[in-house]
């Protein structure tokens, strides 16, 4: 069984983000280069903000993979911020280099402004904005990058649509709906599907609720900063009868087939051999130029929100974040059903189950 796991650190201004990923067995290629490029992915999109013209985000690996193979050691990976250089004595570590400029004490309604400064008991905001930071998802974009190089080994594929942005359901009509939410100081939000092929059946398990891997994923996709709803298959399914719904089974070739996945590829919490299809909404990001109503909550009088450097619209972002975070779940899954010490076993054993 794998232990494969990962944690990640870092603050959306400090020196670098960091992850460090245990339980990858030996023998897997893995490219800086794709890692890159799901980096770069991340950092695209119509209504990106400033920020994207700072920084190009790169991954550099300082441990776990040795001549472009993984070797079985925790592999670990950082992204440096290139904007640090600007915020070095606001984001330090040293007690003497106390600070109180870029502080900011009036709370940003949608943000973790006001929930985390009670819970951890801070009084500057700033405490909280730094890691509560959409920000940390690049290195979750590193890190889905090294568990999808190890899924495309055995052909499984991932990819994920803008479904929808605002009110709008064509390209054209996303960028129009971003461009007056821009001018208008406002933000977007939208509609997204990841979908997953050639994925096995019997990944998860119905034995008890937290191993269902529909729970599993809901939950990765669902935390990511600013998702508010996650559904598995067709998403229309209240509305639908049993006999309209259900994905009928048929022989061909003596093989089982399907002709609708509106399960998703997903039964009881396991894989069933379809497509994994799934469908997240993502809100308007909450910091806008025309700010919101709010209290301060150092003099607790009502003021308007803090503005912090922002995008109008991150949907396609959240696309790449999402396809990320779906393929440590199922990497974590199929490491689990399949897993060894080495690609060799692996192979050994999934080919032994097909």
């Amino acid at each position: 069984m794998s232990n494969f796991r990962y944690l990640t650190s870092g603050e959306s201004h400090g020196k670098c983000l960091t992850a460090i990923i245990e339980g990858i067995p030996a023998g897997f290629d893995i490219n800086p280069d794709f890692i890159n490029n799901e980096l770069k992915r991340r950092q695209q999109g119509y209504g990106r903000g400033g920020r994207m013209k700072i920084e190009s985000d790169t991954v550099e690996i300082t441990s776990g993979i040795r001549f472009g193979k993984t070797i079985g050691s925790p592999i670990t990976l950082v992204i440096q911020n290139k904007d640090f250089e600007n915020w070095q004595k606001i984001m330090s570590s040293m007690p003497q280099d106390y600070t109180e400029e870029k502080s900011f004490t009036a709370y940003r309604p949608g943000h973790a402004d006001f929930a985390g400064s009670v819970k951890y008991k801070r009084t500057d905001l700033r405490d909280i904005l730094e890691r509560s930071s959409a920000r940390k998802t690049a290195i979750e974009v590193a890190v889905g990058a090294v568990a999808k190089q190890i899924l495309e080994t055995f052909d499984i594929k991932g990819y994920s649509n803008i479904l929808q942005i605002g009110s709008g359901k064509t390209e054209e009509e996303f960028h129009a709906e971003i461009d007056r939410a821009k001018a208008e100081g406002d933000t977007l939000g939208g509609k997204l599907e990841v979908i997953y092929k050639n994925v096995p059946v019997g990944l998860g398990s119905h034995v008890q609720w937290d191993r269902a891997i529909d729970g599993l994923l809901a939950q990765a996709v669902m935390s990511i900063p600013a998702v508010k709803s996650v559904s598995i298959g067709n998403h229309h399914a209240y509305k639908m009868r049993g006999s309209e719904f259900h994905d009928e089974m048929f022989l061909e070739n003596g093989k089982i087939i399907r002709k609708t996945n509106n399960a998703g590829g997903i039964e009881g919490g396991i894989t069933n051999g379809e497509n994994i299809v799934i469908t997240a909404v993502m809100k308007p990001i909450p910091t806008l130029r025309k700010p919101l109503h709010t209290v301060d909550s150092k003099t607790m009088t009502e003021t308007e929100a803090h503005f912090e450097r922002s995008d109008t619209c991150a949907v396609e972002a959240c696309a790449v974040v999402a396809e990320a975070r779906v393929a440590c779940v199922l990497l974590k899954e199929f490491l689990q059903k399949f897993g060894g010490d080495s690609i060799n076993e692996i192979r050994r054993n999934f080919n032994q189950n097909f």
